[in-house]
């Protein structure tokens, strides 16, 4: 039976309690732990957006590879439960699947930086005057400072070599401003770098007309999807995006530090142009361990592979990535619309004159992630909320950004966020 969330009042508890009944994806909240308040009662956990909670079979997952580690050493590498030679290959199908993309353009490795420095080595070849770097002006700090690395390595000026878009008026950046950019330095720009999602206002971008858009103008595209793996429904390859890297740690419940995943679209993938870093976890299976004096790339985007994967911080990540599986991006997404609209309805009718949504209206302009702003600050506004039992995020100057994950959390948590928020500010007044 689907609810009308538009139908129910949403001030009230039964209400709530009904919908999380009539949840089909509510049985995967038992699949993950949640950090304890008080020692007997969970947290109302929305910082999936930041870290993830831990799936339920994380620990054993680990505990597997160290037991094959403790019981066969080297030996683990063919002979335990998930060889490890091949380990990376496990996650491999199901990453695609979250990602939209064929198996052959998808691979774990690294983390998320690092990926997008070996992506753009690759993919931002500044020649003539295509040499700028396209981002937006509020793109995560580790973005900005990575093309401006890079910029400097070619030997240009990120004074004058980096584009970046400026916010229009209501605080999001446009299709209108993407669309003035490249109309306006089109010709200049040898890559477009953007965010799925924006990880200050939780802006989503239409990731398919910027790809249009930009290769349209001969520029390179590619996407840092932090906060859109897991988050939104993705379809790199239908798509043509260039490139793209993702984290294994927020959406994707992959622990501290999980492994990032890299796309890169199949038409590259046999290309002989395209220079890349080289390393020998990338080199030609069958003759790897032959030690050959020259590399010979597989014919995938393992290609791109330095080094032999990390199996403890993987396993971790495949026990997530499993249920990703099981639940299937499409429902999760749903899910996502519902239990978000929800909770920005409660915030509206219970808190509209105390708090002021920045993330966009529009359940296709978003994710799960709700940026709000006090319109009266309180000093320590998280640590209070993590004192009645709520953790959340805060990102400076004035934002607390709150995620209710479709694959875990409840529409009886964001009921019981509300009132608690509403009690913290009632006793600020």
């Amino acid at each position: 039976m689907k609810v009308n969330i538009l139908a129910i009042d949403p001030c009230n508890l039964e209400s709530a309690i009904e919908q999380d009944k009539n949840d089909p994806l509510s049985h995967f909240r038992q699949r993950f732990h949640f950090p304890k308040f008080n020692s007997d009662k969970s947290y109302i956990y929305f910082s999936g957006n930041s870290l993830g909670i831990q799936p339920d079979t994380a620990k054993q997952y680990v505990m597997e590879e160290l037991d094959a580690w403790k019981h066969l050493a080297v030996d683990a590498h063919l002979e335990s439960k998930r060889p490890w030679l091949p380990y990376h290959e496990f996650l491999t199908s199901y990453s695609a699947e979250i990602v939209g993309a064929l198996d052959k353009e998808v691979v774990v490795m690294n983390s998320l930086t690092v990926n997008l420095h070996l992506l753009m080595a690759s993919f931002y070849r500044p020649k003539g005057k295509r040499k700028k770097i396209l981002i937006e002006k509020q793109a995560f700090p580790s973005d900005r400072y990575a093309v401006k690395s890079q910029l400097k390595f070619h030997g240009n000026d990120p004074n004058d070599d980096l584009i970046l878009l400026k916010p229009d008026e209501e605080g999001y950046t446009s299709m209108i401003a993407i669309m003035n950019s490249m109309k306006n330095h089109g010709e200049e720009i040898a890559l477009v770098l953007m965010g799925g999602v924006n990880y200050f206002t939780g802006q989503a971008f239409d990731m398919a007309a910027i790809t249009d858009m930009a290769q349209n103008c001969g520029c390179r595209v590619g996407f840092d999807l932090a906060h859109a793996a897991g988050n939104l429904k993705l379809n790199l390859h239908e798509w043509g995006v260039d490139f793209a890297a993702w984290c294994g740690y927020k959406y994707l419940n992959g622990g501290p530090g999980a492994p990032s995943g890299v796309f890169i679209h199949e038409r590259h993938l046999e290309r002989t142009d395209l220079p890349r870093f080289e390393g020998w976890w990338g080199h030609d299976k069958s003759t790897r361990f032959q030690m050959p004096e020259n590399f010979k790339p597989l014919q995938t985007v393992e290609a791109w592979q330095l080094s032999n994967p990390p199996i403890l911080s993987m396993a971790a990540l495949l026990s997530s990535l499993e249920i990703f599986h099981e639940a299937g991006m499409s429902p999760l997404r749903e899910k996502s619309k519902k239990i978000t609209s929800y909770l920005e309805s409660l915030i509206k009718s219970e808190l509209a004159e105390e708090i002021e949504i920045i993330t966009p209206s529009s359940p296709q302009s978003r994710g799960c992630q709700l940026s709000l702003r006090l319109l009266q600050p309180i000093n320590d506004i998280t640590n209070i909320l993590h004192d009645r039992g709520v953790i959340s995020d805060w990102r400076e100057p004035d934002v607390i950004r709150v995620a209710p994950v479709p694959l875990y959390n409840s529409f009886e948590d964001c009921y019981k966020f509300v009132q608690i928020i509403k009690g913290i500010l009632y006793e600020c007044r």
